[in-house]
């Protein structure tokens, strides 16, 4: 029964979709086709939610629902604050189909896996809306960092398999990316490597004229 009424919602939401198509190509939908649009993906979006809420053994239904909202949630942006397209569209997009493996993740432990998907395009919408406000290396060095907490909280996070200790390896490896190209971009490394020569020396010294040194 329950997989009869997830049928039902789809093929109501086909049959919607068709009506839409066949009304904004005879030309009933000018004018207001953006507003409609967006409702119907929003719409959409919500009866894949009720597909979920209704069993939640419908886990799948997550991920199209909010991808839905999240394509009605651009389609508005775009149309009524088209000035913040650019910082509010992709990110808006990426963050709600971010959202539906989170959702994933923390109602059923099992579905670790759910983590990494959701940290990289959490990360990928964060990179998108930085991308409008900083030009630079720098932005690589936030991906960087981005990816390697994702596989961090895939470290720490309890899962029934226990922690994923392995994660840490490629966490440890983004994050020295992301800091290395951050530092890149704000000229740190052109003062890392004088320093580390000026400590090395004082080191050598230190080392020659203490009691029982080399001379």
């Amino acid at each position: 029964m329950r997989g009869v009424k997830a049928r039902v919602v789809l093929s109501l939401l086909m049959i919607a979709a068709g009506v839409l198509f066949l009304l904004q190509n005879l030309g009933f939908l000018e004018g207001a086709s953006a507003i409609l649009w967006a409702l119907a993906f929003a719409v959409a979006g919500g009866a894949f939610l009720y597909v979920y809420l209704s069993d939640r053994v419908h886990w799948w239904a997550l991920i199209p629902g909010f991808t839905l909202l999240g394509i009605g949630g651009l389609i508005a942006v775009d149309n009524f604050v088209p000035q913040y397209a650019d910082i509010l569209g992709a990110p808006l997009l990426m963050g709600c189909i971010s959202l539906s493996f989170w959702i994933i993740y923390l109602t059923n432990r099992e579905s670790w896996w759910a983590i990494i998907p959701g940290g990289v395009l959490l990360t990928i919408a964060v990179f998108i809306g930085l991308e409008s406000l900083i030009e630079g290396v720098e932005l690589v060095g936030v991906f960087f960092l981005g990816l390697g907490l994702t596989f961090a909280l895939l470290a720490l996070l309890p899962t029934p398999e226990g922690r994923m200790r392995w994660a840490l390896i490629p966490a440890a490896v983004l994050f020295i990316m992301g800091i290395l190209f951050t530092a890149a971009a704000f000229s740190i490394l052109k003062f890392i490597g004088p320093v580390g020569v000026i400590l090395v020396g004082l080191y050598l010294i230190f080392r020659t004229f203490r009691p029982g040194g080399q001379t």
